[in-house]
């Protein structure tokens, strides 16, 4: 086994979540078995009680792990399935060894950050390279582990030490350090200054760690000066600074470190059996890179969401919508609208940013509303499903997005002016929406319905049926504490609002269409998650099939898109 460590200097949130993944898809072109592990050293267990303000999204794993949103980069990079412990935290490593030492595992002896702590680190680390996560189920041959944070923060100290002493357990030649720095450029001289890698290389070295490569991130190309400057200074050979500047899209980053001879040095660095050239894989790539950049067409979607001050919130679905729109040949305009601008109390205290919303929806070609817990924003939501429900316009709900959907219906089509979910409501004459109390205990962590579970569709008149191959179930991933009252079903399909897919029980309602319209469709689980570079998820392709008018000729073709 072959361990890449990828660990972050001078800032955070720097891209070495990217970085990771991409050295990652370089070496699985080179024909190699990849897996990934990323460290957060905070205390909580897991990320599923986060803010999605806090660290960007929840990632769900097949297994139901929450975990940090990098996990979900290295899955559409590397195109495997990873499981919950592929995400290690200080929580998870402290309860690992409290629980150790109240069953009397360490014979009396005191429990330390060192050797204990650090050790379980290791241990941690080499198990989970070993677990398959290709679909051949081979062990992997390289584990590229992201330490996040930046070097010199306090709680990420033991798992510095931890991968100190594990480089000597590994060896040389099967460990190698990535450090990944920040090249600024200040406005007021325009000059690239080297100062902070230097001084984040040396609070490396001084931790025991010496890097093998510095990657170095700017906002433009690095001049050459600056590269043999930082080789002086930080104790590399030239060939071993590596410059990724910001690029159009992240599709670039596996080429711009193939360019610079990345395959080379790990050949020799690690003793790898591979060619010094990656196979079709990498050309997939850059073919892929180079048609984002050359597309011409664009399709305009509205996201309507309460998270949209921060990107990050909703990177899996704007990954998903990214790659169906470069499968139909088309440029995302993604248009962030916080939900809470579409209300009507907005319109009164902010008249300007209510217009504003509302012209951004009206304009765009389709309409996205995605998963998120909590009353806020909901009423703007409802507006907008409205909205696109009465115009025809193509729709899209996701999890909270296809409960709202429900509740908007019931309001307006049903006239249960009280219908609404017992999250928001719980006292409602019309609960549409219920609990589920089997999970929901209590505690917040990790009690939800989660991971991957079959939907079956009950009937073959259905468009995300045919979107996903005509198949008669679909296994996608989860993430609530809600569903549909199965009890009020028959009113809404009495209506044209049908229930097409539910869980293997019959009992839950998973898929819902609406009749006589071009796409409204609202499904219970995320199909985001599941979303790859060139394999997009067919609710979100379907969703933009639609809003380009092309929806129709796709079906007719047997859901095969026309030549490129």
């Amino acid at each position: 086994m072959k361990y890449i460590l990828v660990t972050g200097g001078v800032i955070s949130g720097i891209g070495k979540g990217i970085i990771a993944s991409s050295i990652g898809t370089i070496l699985k072109s080179c024909g190699l078995r990849v897996t990934a592990i990323k460290i957060d050293p905070y205390i909580n267990i897991d990320a599923g009680t986060f803010s999605p303000y806090e660290h960007g999204e929840v990632f769900v794993l097949n297994d139901g792990g929450e975990v940090d949103l990098d996990l979900g980069n290295y899955e559409r990079f590397l195109d495997i399935n990873l499981y919950k412990d592929n995400n290690i935290t200080t929580g998870k490593i402290y309860q690992h060894v409290i629980n150790k030492e109240r069953h009397g595992d360490y014979m009396g002896k005191t429990v330390q950050v060192v050797p204990h702590i650090t050790d379980a680190v290791q241990e941690w680390v080499m198990n989970q390279a070993k677990v398959p996560v290709d679909a051949d189920k081979k062990e992997p041959q390289i584990c590229v582990i992201e330490l996040g944070g930046t070097i010199g923060d306090i709680e990420g100290m033991p798992f510095v030490e931890a991968f100190r002493q594990f480089q000597f357990k590994a060896k040389r030649e099967n460990f190698c350090n990535i450090h990944v720095s920040l090249v600024p450029q200040p406005n007021a001289t325009g000059e690239q200054k080297t100062k902070p890698t230097q001084n984040s290389v040396r609070a490396l070295r001084g931790l025991g760690l010496s890097p093998d490569l510095i990657v170095c991130r700017s906002t433009k190309p690095i001049e050459m000066a600056v590269k043999e400057k930082i080789s002086m200074f930080c104790h590399v050979e030239p060939e071993q600074v590596i410059f990724i500047h910001d690029v159009s899209s992240t599709y670039r980053v596996p080429l711009l470190l193939e360019e610079q001879g990345i395959i080379k040095y790990f050949k020799e660095r690690l003793n790898l059996p591979i060619d010094d050239q990656p196979s079709d894989l990498l050309f997939k790539w850059k073919k892929m890179a180079d048609r984002y950049e050359r597309m011409l067409k664009t399709c305009s979607v509205a996201l309507v969401g309460k998270y949209t001050k921060l990107s990050d919130c909703y990177t899996s679905v704007f990954k998903a919508l990214e790659h169906s729109a470069l499968a139909i040949n088309h440029r995302l305009n993604l248009m962030y609208i916080d939900s809470t601008d579409l209300e009507n109390n907005t319109e009164v205290e902010n008249p300007v940013k209510f217009h504003q919303a509302w012209q951004k929806l009206c304009k765009a070609d389709c309409i996205l509303v995605p998963g998120g817990f909590g009353h806020r924003g909901t009423e703007g939501k409802l507006q907008a499903i409205s909205w696109a429900r009465k115009k025809k316009k193509p729709f899209l709900g996701v999890c909270l997005g296809m409960q709202l959907a429900v509740v908007e219906f019931a309001r307006n089509c049903l006239n249960w002016q009280d219908a609404n979910s017992t999250e928001f409501n719980p006292n409602t004459k019309n609960p549409v929406v219920i609990d589920m109390p089997e999970h929901n205990p209590g505690d917040m962590g990790g009690t939800m319905r989660l991971g991957e579970r079959k939907t079956i569709f009950n009937t073959k008149d259905s468009i995300l049926r045919k979107l996903y191959g005509d198949e008669v179930f679909v296994e996608e991933r989860h993430r609530h504490r809600y569903e549909v009252n199965p009890e009020l079903t028959h009113f809404f399909e009495d209506k044209g609002l049908r229930f097409v897919g539910h869980d293997t029980e019959g009992k839950r309602m998973e898929v819902i269409e609406l009749n006589d319209h071009p796409y409204f469709i609202g499904v219970q689980f995320h199909p985001e998650f599941s979303s790859r570079p060139m394999k997009p998820s067919p609710a979100y392709l379907g969703l933009l099939l639609a809003a380009t008018g092309s929806l129709s000729a796709y079906l007719q073709r047997g859901c095969k898109l026309s030549p490129r």
